[in-house]
């Protein structure tokens, strides 16, 4: 079988639009993908609120929205450096093994909003890992949390 980038790009994306049940439950959409960034969108859902009181976005609902933008940066940008067709064949292989290794989070504001931007670059890629920088935004661009990830790829 022989497998090209955009077929692994299209599978990747599809993966995490289509395939993950958690990220269905969030309701995440991959909007935006290129060589050095990701973006996802996500609605507000009464059932994502932590905080009842304020409706704010529970803290681990940004989180996941962190970690996972991070992921799909880490791979597209890893997808993007395979010179050939056994490169990514071999990454295809790999991709039940990827993860995340580390992940801190700051929360900047509470998580209010209608609508949420999480956006990741990658800042460092290794041979084995990469390290992303991701934000999530609302609807108003108020930077609600910022995150740093290394994921293994």
């Amino acid at each position: 079988m022989t497998l090209h980038k955009q077929q692994l790009q299209n599978f990747v994306t599809d993966f995490f639009n289509q395939q993950m049940p958690f990220n269905q439950v969030l309701g995440l959409t991959v909007s935006q993908l290129d060589n050095f960034q990701a973006e996802i969108r996500l609605d507000w859902q009464d059932k994502l609120m932590g905080n009842p009181v304020h409706k704010i976005l529970h803290g681990g609902v940004t989180a996941a929205v962190l970690d996972t933008v991070g992921s799909i940066a880490a791979l597209f940008y890893g997808i993007q450096q395979l010179e050939n067709e056994d490169a990514v064949k071999a990454f295809y292989e790999q991709l039940p093994y990827g993860g995340t290794l580390d992940m801190r989070v700051d929360y900047l504001r509470p998580g209010k909003g209608k609508h949420f931007i999480a956006t990741a670059q990658v800042i460092r890629r290794g041979n084995k890992v990469a390290v992303c920088r991701m934000e999530l935004h609302n609807e108003d661009n108020l930077h609600i949390a910022t995150g740093t990830a290394t994921y293994i790829v």
